[in-house]
């Protein structure tokens, strides 16, 4: 069969009845997950709504309580990510910010990273940005540091919704945010999706995981269902060949295109 990640059944129909079918793979980034688990049959649609504005409820709230936000980096081969987080936390404490976060909360293709965590280290590295060898430093329009152990307080409302929801195995492999692997079962979704908040997003190497194939063997078709072709432009950076077989879908174009 060949695989694709296709949250969107509907959208996805749209191009082709088989494409759902044979589909063998889903991912989906951040709360694209969610997305990517109805489509897998492991969530039901209205219960995954509702978890997902409980989620994004808890974590703006998070939020709130620390001036933080998410740096996106573009390095030269030489950048040192792990060693310009810790200098940003030395600088942080220099200030008298006690326990600060700086770390990489997104890993989105070879020398791309978002780097989050407080204000303060955040604009500490768009400062020092030549010294790290990062090519670009730009901040994202976002209201904190997600997928950082700032987002500690969202975690108990989503282990609590997750509770109450029936979750099924995946009738095809999802692959995890968290550890860019497979789900295995509905306890270990249960347990990742409210890990993820928390941890950062390894999407570089769930490309990895989705894509490793032996030698000669054949890519599958890949389509992105959604706004925005993001996914797509990662991948070509990921896996050329990959991406080759690689198609958008936009379901609200759709949408509009079967009402008119």
């Amino acid at each position: 069969g060949r695989a694709g990640r296709c949250p969107g059944p509907d959208a996805a129909r749209s191009v082709s009845p088989q494409v759902v079918e044979r589909c063998v793979a889903a991912a989906g980034y951040s709360v694209g997950e969610f997305a990517a688990l109805v489509f897998a049959g492991a969530l039901g649609f209205a219960e995954a709504l509702y978890a997902v504005k409980v989620r994004a409820e808890a974590m703006q709230k998070a939020s709130e309580a620390v001036p933080s936000g998410m740096l996106s980096v573009v390095g030269r081969r030489e950048a040192n990510y792990k060693f310009a987080c810790l200098e940003a936390r030395k600088h942080c404490e220099s200030l008298g910010i006690e326990n600060p976060v700086c770390t990489v909360s997104n890993y989105l293709f070879p020398d791309s990273r978002v780097i989050a965590g407080h204000l303060q280290a955040l604009e500490f590295l768009q400062e020092n940005a030549r010294k790290y060898y990062f090519k670009r430093a730009k901040m994202l329009p976002v209201s904190g540091a997600f997928h950082t152990r700032l987002m500690e307080p969202a975690v108990e409302p989503l282990a609590e919704v997750l509770k109450s929801i029936e979750i099924q195995k995946p009738l095809l492999c999802v692959y995890s945010n968290v550890d860019g692997k497979k789900y295995m079962h509905s306890k270990h979704i249960q347990k990742l999706l409210v890990k993820q908040v928390v941890s950062p997003v390894l999407w570089e190497q769930t490309m990895h995981s989705v894509y490793e194939r032996k030698q000669g063997t054949e890519f599958p078709y890949t389509y992105e269902v959604g706004p925005g072709n993001q996914l797509g432009a990662i991948l070509k950076q990921c896996n050329l060949k990959a991406w080759k077989q690689y198609k958008h879908v936009d379901s609200l174009e759709d949408e509009e295109a079967a009402e008119t």
